[in-house]
């Protein structure tokens, strides 16, 4: 009981600080990104997802790529499936968890 008063204590003192006004701001319709190119990763449930993008400075990117978890797991195949029989294949694929729509991305 004492960990619950202590929590609502936290949240309190927490909600003092936030400041007023909106919550979101309103964007562009159309957003125009600098003229480059930028490469950003995050972590997904199963691994890293990257996105490479390249900005012509218009509103539609130039080229944009995205590195799902599932191409980078994929491309260890080859390695690790070496020397097994097929039948062992199977498992190995399946014990890297790839989802096969990602791959083609």
């Amino acid at each position: 009981m004492l960990e619950i008063q202590e929590s609502v204590k936290i949240i309190r003192q927490a909600l003092k600080d936030i400041p007023g006004g909106d919550v979101h701001q309103a964007l562009p319709k159309k957003i125009r990104p600098p003229k480059g190119s930028i490469y950003r990763r995050t972590e997904s449930p199963r691994g890293d997802l990257g996105y490479y993008i390249i900005s012509d400075g218009t509103p539609v990117p130039f080229r944009v790529k995205m590195r799902s978890p599932a191409f980078t797991a994929l491309s260890c195949l080859d390695e690790v499936s070496r020397g097994w029989m097929i039948s062992d294949v199977i498992a190995i694929l399946g014990s890297l968890d790839i989802v096969l729509g990602e791959i083609d991305r």
